[in-house]
């Protein structure tokens, strides 16, 4: 059978997806007058605005993983490889440029030109517009291994080039002349950056030291000492305190005061991994900062002594997530694990719904005595391998608990406060080098059944965090690990398997064993869907087992994966039972048929799958991926036809859906403006075109006696006593001043005008209005047969257009009924003069019999 892709599931999304090593890019837009944040992600880029943070652009994929990026006014470039492509709307490439023979590792937008430099030293000057070389210089990397590249302010066509030797060089990209040579400080050049003073530069360095020096005079400020190792960022702050900021590996950020010439303050922890990047916003007291930890940051600096706080934040896992499970009913939010350690929840509905439940701790007592010795990493707990999550309960207390690697006691969460809860739940006796491995959650919200690695099952009250018992008679549920805990709707069984192959049923609160099954193979983990009392099975032999807990039998069994199984998840309905192996298989089965009915591949393995309650979203998460990916339920939006696949079948590889952009949040660039589509004042000759007026100004035309006699006051109007003064005004529905009196010659120019300008005054008029203009036009009311023969001509001239369809059809009908006594020299005008006759029976049909 041919292969082909899924037929259930298509991809939507990605979340939790924001950065990576890459420093980022800022652009800041006049038009606006906002700041842009670019970031590299993988092979695209992504484009926020600092507002907000809100994502308003992913640019199209390119070949390879982005190594830099740079941004001017108008253009974004990236590298990726030996690739050059410049970008316009942060999202098309228009551009590219060849001929570098090594990875690109800076670029360098100046003015018309860009530089770039590989890891070979080759730097090469492009003509950004035509994408021709127009200078190449060649260092050698043993003497002068390009590092760090900067132009100076005010110096017109110079570029300043740091070196891993430590020396800098000034350089005339326009003579290709080396105009000065600086011998450095003994240490590794690793970041320049131009001070708000003229000719003042900062140059961080490999050993941790700061220099302010002076490029002009060759003379060097000031300098200053980091103790947390390589200088990774430098950003001088331009809002009026002269304080420069300067980046650390260990995710620590130093506040240097540059007139006492002393450490500020010191934002420690602002990133678990290295501070990619900082930069201070142009006269705002706002730093952005973003770094390997899949974190965009913006601080602003508000609080006393010049210390700065987290002002807004995007952040994902900065480890891949291992487990992932939907919270809730609604199904908008996913619970995830990562091997960061943290507890994190991305909202399928928008980024400021996510939440970060943080980082566990060892206990708040501890925390306490981290000013006596402990150290932050102490502190931490190890990352969570599983948890279970209930949504009945959180908000009267604790509705998460989750098991650590490598320890006993669990943990509980407040998903609402977004913080650790108040209990460690560890048993009163264990043994030696025993964990916790599974838990669940009673669907009442008030129980926590606990598995670990020497057979324990332990029962607790999450309100109190108390111990209320454990299953066996020997204090044992198992002679292995447990593998799998669950609890059914009612609270009334308790499942568990071991890997002692056993699957075993208890009665929950007198917790006595009521039956046991032997398993074909030890069980890898274990899946309850509560609605149908189907209980699905992953053994170590890559097989799956369904057993009915009513029956306690064996009721399905599915064969076809190639690799351990990681994950499983049950549809509301329990008709189709989701797995994914470490085959790099999604495969979906169909429970009443007992067959397989969607397979496909991806090209990472995932290691945890989660469908919604609602049934509308699939998410999985991959090995050496930090995002949770989103796959739409085809079988929603459509009929879906499923048919068993064979045992033959082989599936084809699925594209990982990528970072979606909010409409509310995007950037419209003044190109964009120009290119904006106009509709047409009409799409096609057989077509019409509805005038867009409201009802009332038309519906009522032929109404107009009944409704006059309705609304007819009882007493006459009273005039005020001393009217206000006030500018003259036209009549009509819309308020418009009254213009000087027009010329004689201008009165003339207007009567030559087509037939568009009398139409634009009718629409202008309203429904009383209209009937006095209609009426003025027989010969009661002063008018003549020319001024008929062109209020005809001007419907003709509507109806022949398809303009304005529903307005020429209330016109006419009330130009009809105003002229009863000229209704048959009316009818020959129309007759003789239009083209479009077999619109006249329409409206004559609308008067009755006799009344012509």
């Amino acid at each position: 059978m041919p292969s082909g892709g899924s037929s259930l599931f298509s991809g939507f999304r990605v979340l939790g997806l924001y950065s990576n090593h890459v420093p980022h890019a800022l652009r800041y837009h006049k038009k606006h007058r906002e700041f842009y944040l670019v970031t590299a992600v993988g092979k695209c880029f992504h484009t926020y605005n600092v507002n907000r943070l809100g994502i308003v652009s992913v640019s199209n994929s390119l070949s390879d993983d982005i190594s830099c990026v740079a941004a001017d006014r108008m253009l974004v470039f990236a590298a990726a490889g030996r690739l050059i492509c410049a970008f316009a709307r942060n999202k098309e490439v228009v551009m590219r440029y060849h001929g570098h023979r090594q990875e690109v590792r800076l670029l360098l937008p100046l003015g018309d030109q860009l530089i770039s430099a590989d890891s070979a030293g080759d730097v090469i000057v492009w003509d950004v517009q035509g994408g021709d070389v127009y200078l190449r210089l060649q260092f050698d990397p043993v003497t002068f291994a390009l590092s760090a590249m900067m132009h100076p302010s005010t110096y017109l066509n110079k570029v300043l080039l740091g070196s891993s030797q430590g020396a800098l060089q000034l350089w005339n990209i326009k003579t290709s002349k080396l105009l000065f040579t600086f011998p450095g400080w003994s240490a590794g050049v690793t970041v320049l950056q131009q001070s708000p003073a003229v000719d003042v530069v900062g140059v961080g360095t490999a050993t941790g030291r700061i220099i302010i020096h002076n490029i002009r005079l060759d003379e060097t400020l000031m300098s200053f000492t980091q103790d947390w190792g390589p200088i990774s960022s430098l950003a001088f702050r331009t809002d009026g305190p002269p304080i420069l900021a300067s980046g650390s590996p260990q995710g620590h950020i130093a506040f240097w005061d540059l007139e006492r010439r002393q450490l500020v303050t010191q934002q420690r922890h602002a990133h678990s991994t290295a501070v990619a990047a900082a930069t201070f916003l142009h006269g705002e007291p706002l730093l952005v900062t973003n770094g390997a930890d899949n974190a965009i940051k913006v601080w602003i600096f508000d609080l006393e002594g010049g210390g700065a706080r987290l002002l807004r934040s995007r952040q994902g896992h900065s480890a891949p997530p291992t487990t992932i499970h939907h919270h809730g009913n609604d199904g908008k939010n996913i619970l995830s694990a990562g091997q960061d350690g943290t507890l994190q929840s991305f909202s399928t509905v928008h980024e400021r719904f996510n939440k970060n439940l943080g980082h566990g701790s060892i206990n708040k007592k501890k925390e306490q005595k981290k000013k006596k010795g402990l150290s932050y990493e102490e502190l931490r707990l190890p990352a969570v391998t599983a948890f279970s999550s209930a949504a009945a309960r959180q908000s009267d207390w604790d509705g998460i608990v989750a098991c650590h690697r490598g320890r006993l006691a669990t943990t509980t969460w407040n998903y609402q406060r977004c913080t650790m809860g108040a209990h460690h739940l560890q048993p009163p006796v264990t043994g030696r080098d025993a964990i916790a491995t599974v838990v669940d959650i009673t669907s009442c919200g008030n129980f926590a059944v606990i598995g670990s690695s020497c057979g324990r099952v332990d029962v607790y009250n999450l309100q109190s965090g108390l111990h209320r018992g454990c299953y066996g008679n020997d204090v044992k549920a198992h002679s292995g690990a447990v593998r799998g805990v669950a609890t059914d709707t009612l609270n009334q069984l308790t499942l568990t398997a071991g890997s002692d192959w056993l699957l075993k049923f208890w009665r929950f609160k007198t917790r006595k064993q009521e039956e046991q099954l032997k398993l074909n193979a030890a069980p890898a983990t274990m899946m309850l869907h509560r609605d149908s009392g189907m209980l699905a099975l992953a053994l170590d032999d890559f097989t799956l087992l369904v057993v009915d807990i009513e029956t306690r039998r064996v009721v399905r069994k599915f064969a076809g994966h190639h690799g351990n199984i990681n994950d499983m998840t049950f549809s509301p309905d329990g008709r189709w039972l989701v797995t994914v192996a470490m085959d790099c298989t999604i495969r979906t089965w169909d429970l009443p048929s007992g067959c397989l009915v969607d397979c496909f591949l991806v090209a990472m393995a995932p290691v945890g799958v989660s469908l919604s309650p609602t049934g509308d979203f699939l998410a999985t998460a991959h090995v050496d991926s930090l995002g949770v990916y989103l796959w739409t339920n085809k079988s929603l939006c459509g009929p879906v036809g499923l048919r068993p696949l064979p045992a033959d079948y082989q599936p084809a590889v699925e594209t990982l859906p990528g970072v979606t952009v909010d409409e509310s949040e995007q950037e419209v660039t003044s190109e964009e403006v120009d290119d904006t589509y106009e509709s047409a004042d009409q799409l096609g000759a057989e077509l019409v075109t509805l005038s867009l007026l409201p009802e009332s100004r038309w519906k009522s035309l032929l109404h107009l006696d009944t409704i006059k006699r309705r609304n007819k006051p009882v007493a006459p109007p009273v005039a005020p006593a001393a009217a206000p003064f006030f500018l003259p005004t036209l009549p009509g529905l819309t308020p418009q001043f009254a213009s000087p009196t027009a010329t004689d010659q201008e009165a003339q120019v207007r009567l030559l005008e087509p037939l568009d300008r009398p139409l634009q005054l009718l629409k202008d008029c309203g429904p009383s209005a209209l009937s006095v203009e209609l009426t003025c036009l027989t010969s009661e009311g002063g008018g003549a047969n020319s001024l008929l023969l062109a209020f005809i001509q001007m419907i003709d001239s509507m109806l022949t257009s398809g303009r304005d369809f529903d307005l020429a059809h209330a016109y006419l009908a009330l130009f009809l009924k105003v002229s009863q006594s000229e209704r048959s020299r009316a009818t020959v005008f129309y007759c003789e003069n239009l083209s479009s006759v077999s619109c006249l029976p329409t409206v004559l049909l609308q008067f009755p019999s006799g009344s012509m």
